[in-house]
């Protein structure tokens, strides 16, 4: 099954044009190379309201996963945890939680990450770290287990895990 996947950069330098967005790329590509049809990359500024309403126009597109990178760390603009959480219906903690275990096995920083996961509607959406190395990490930590994950949100009727070995 090929899922739909969006990119999502949180970044006020790079929304203005001042930097240019390596992370949303980086990730787009490892998406693309784990079989996701990754249909955009959006850049939006460390500003709650456009983080939401791009979260929410992921979900109203029917994207499978949508990624974030960016603003999950202490920095006083760093809010893409909060609009996570405040447009999702359910949380899925286990995800950051993964990617923050295999994160303190590379640097003690890993702790200092906020990121949140969460499903709206039928559309799973994760925070990455803005740097392109730590995305990748992070994604590489979880992207295994996402498919299932996508296969249990997606599925029309009911879902049973148990009868899936893995």
């Amino acid at each position: 099954m090929v899922y739909s996947a969006r990119v999502i950069t949180v970044s006020d330098r790079s929304f203005r044009g001042e930097r240019v967005d390596e992370g949303g790329p980086a990730v787009a590509e490892q998406l693309k190379g784990a079989g996701y049809a990754v249909d955009k990359i959006v850049v939006v500024p460390d500003e709650i309201a456009q983080i939401e309403q791009a979260l929410r126009e992921a979900a109203a597109d029917d994207v499978a996963l949508c990624v974030t990178t960016g603003g999950t760390g202490f920095a006083p603009r760093d809010v893409t945890p909060e609009a996570t959480v405040a447009v999702c219906e359910k949380l899925c903690p286990g995800i950051p939680e993964a990617m923050r275990a295999a994160s303190m096995q590379i640097t003690p920083r890993a702790m200092l990450s906020r990121a949140q996961a969460g499903i709206l509607r039928r559309t799973l959406i994760v925070n990455l770290p803005g740097s392109p190395k730590g995305a990748r990490e992070n994604l590489d930590a979880v992207l295994g287990a996402l498919a299932h994950g996508l296969e249990m949100l997606r599925k029309d009727g009911p879902a049973d895990c148990a009868a899936q070995n893995g």
